[in-house]
């Protein structure tokens, strides 16, 4: 193996490392972006750390104070590129510039458009040798959200369906509790928890009365910020006893009803109530995915209704679909999956393509993007 490809396999090795620290964040970072970084002296890791809060030391600030003067002339792994910027904390490339590192390995730029390839210019111009591309789609994957909001003003949406083998999530009384079996039920949680927000519509919220919260075994609070809950809900019809309404953290209810009263006593029961403009007597989906990503929400899991599933997927707004499919049939008098009208033609179909199938428990988990997005 020559000299250069040596190098080339210690960068993959070292990224992997810090792909793999960025993804400790993944239930903790809202709204900022997972990060992980490794500090490499003479073939040695002499520092390592993620970010883990929003607010607190960036995961290169971390992995510098482990390093301490062994930062000097060590070759730095970062998931994403150093910040330039003062934000809440000062920004990490003068950090890295301070400790006088000599190499920086970035895996992917700063998605946002007005500050993208600072961090890396400031690091070259303190006569720090830069590159990126590393890895670069692996670290896409770990932050879907925070690219989406910083390059199109709206969050990630990721779609949740459960369904029997012929594509139906409720009987035709609309019981649904529980197509899916434990574990996948289980797993959802995990998707739940990496979520910035949780959006569901009303006729969901009057049928099943849901919590929409995040519940994982063995992670306290420190390892879990839940995410907020979200009800389209144009009428202001949420009864104020809804569970959601009692639980910890935040629920919106994005309506287009300015009932004054009836905002009022949803506010005095903890509700968060944001008027937005109307579509058709009902709420404005994309003036609402501009709301979302105005108070910094990167990932939302969508747990709804035909309706409100079809007029996002209608509206190009959803990005991904997770399926859990359980071995029953529940018949064709029984509730789809999404309500599309003027879908006629085969040239009228929304393609997919699926990029994961596994098996959780006795229920089967597909994933698949909207193929517009590839």
């Amino acid at each position: 193996m020559s000299a250069m490809q040596e190098i080339m396999a210690d960068d993959y090795r070292y990224m992997s490392m810090a792909l793999r620290l960025a993804a400790k964040g993944l239930y903790t970072t809202n709204p900022n972006p997972r990060v992980g970084c490794v500090i490499v002296k003479n073939q040695q890791i002499v520092g390592q750390g993620w970010h883990k809060r929003a607010g607190g030391p960036h995961a290169e600030i971390h992995a510098l104070q482990q390093a301490a003067d062994n930062a000097q002339g060590a070759t730095v792994y970062v998931t994403l590129e150093p910040c330039s910027h003062h934000g809440k904390t000062p920004p990490c490339a003068d950090a890295l510039i301070n400790a006088k590192v000599s190499r920086v390995v970035a895996a992917m730029r700063d998605p946002n458009p007005l500050v993208a390839g600072e961090g890396l210019q400031k690091l070259a111009s303190a006569g720090i040798q830069t590159q990126t591309g590393v890895l670069q789609h692996q670290a896409e994957a770990l932050n879907p959200g925070f690219i989406m909001r910083m390059q199109h003003q709206r969050p990630f949406m990721r779609c949740k369906l459960a369904m029997s083998m012929d594509g139906r999530t409720a009987m035709a009384n609309g019981k649904s509790q529980w197509i899916t079996g434990q574990d996948a039920r289980r797993d959802v949680h995990h998707w739940r928890a990496r979520s910035s927000a949780m959006l569901t519509g009303i006729n969901t919220v009057l049928a099943d009365d849901p919590s929409l919260n995040a519940r994982l075994e063995n992670l306290s609070d420190d390892d879990l910020v839940q995410p907020v809950r979200v009800v389209v809900d144009s009428g202001l019809r949420i009864p104020p006893e809804a569970k959601m309404l009692s639980l910890p953290g935040k629920t919106i209810i994005a309506t287009a009803n300015r009932d004054e009263t009836k905002i009022q006593q949803l506010q005095k029961h903890g509700a968060e109530i944001i008027v937005l403009d109307q579509k058709d007597g009902r709420v404005d989906l994309q003036a609402l995915m501009r709301m979302l990503a105005e108070q910094q929400v990167n990932e939302v899991m969508v747990e709804a209704g035909p309706t409100l599933n079809g007029e996002l997927l209608q509206q190009n707004l959803v990005d991904e679909l997770i399926v859990y499919m359980a071995p029953v049939i529940m018949g064709d008098a029984a509730k789809g999956l999404f309500t599309l009208p003027g879908l006629e033609t085969m040239q009228d179909r929304i393609d997919l393509h699926i990029n994961d199938i596994r098996a959780v428990g006795r229920d089967w988990r597909i994933s698949a993007v909207v193929k517009r997005l590839i």
